[in-house]
């Protein structure tokens, strides 16, 4: 019995985790759309952002919210927000 509640405890965390990760997502893209809107970037620089935030929010909408995450935070890191 101790075992299957630690493992409902571990499921339950992983689960919220994703969540969080989830609701993350949007903020960051439109974090991202507003500096890119007043950003000075090169064109290679917000080339590299356009595309990484399209791959976020793509990754996004496939359920892979951590993968969404890294990419948006690396866009964001670019922008310098």
């Amino acid at each position: 019995m101790k075992k299957y509640s630690l493992s409902a405890l571990a499921l339950a965390s992983i689960l919220a985790a994703g969540s969080a990760f989830a609701g993350s997502c949007p903020m960051d893209m439109r974090q991202i759309d507003a500096a890119m809107a007043t950003s000075s970037l090169s064109t290679a620089d917000m080339d590299k952002v356009k595309a990484l935030r399209a791959q976020g929010e793509k990754l996004h909408k496939s359920g892979d919210h951590a993968g969404s995450v890294a990419a948006l935070d690396e866009a964001k890191t670019i922008l310098g927000i």
